[in-house]
């Protein structure tokens, strides 16, 4: 299920520690609001809540950075930017694999399959 759209309210739904861990695992941009009013968008690429001082590590947008945020500074992480992997990895797979099977079929001189023809879709 993917995150994209979320603006999850720290402490009423979730912990701050659950939002990080789901958008360190995010493949889109977020939307970090700091505790002082400051917002930082971009990607979330490392974090560490085993440290003296937990924090995350983030490019922005425009790919400047990294940029080290404590987790004691942000109020929240809103899930803003397009969730890149949601929904397509099956589709995907699926694509590749025709591909990756009209080339062989290709490379033996065969005619391509109506894939429709089989009831297995194979």
């Amino acid at each position: 299920m993917s995150q994209e759209g979320w603006a999850p309210r720290i402490g009423e739904e979730v912990t701050l520690e659950e939002v990080i861990e789901r958008a360190f695992d995010y493949r889109g941009n977020t939307t970090v609001v700091k505790t002082d009013g400051a917002e930082l968008v971009g990607y979330v690429f490392n974090r560490d809540r085993r440290a003296a001082e937990p924090f995350i590590q983030m490019f922005d947008e425009a790919g400047a950075g990294p940029y080290r945020i404590r987790y004691s500074e942000i109020a929240t992480v809103r899930f803003t930017g397009k969730d890149t992997a949601a929904g397509k990895s099956y589709q995907a797979w699926a694509e590749r694999r025709e591909r990756d099977k009209a080339r062989q079929a290709a490379a033996r001189g065969e005619p391509p399959r109506d894939r429709h023809a089989d009831p297995d879709g194979c």
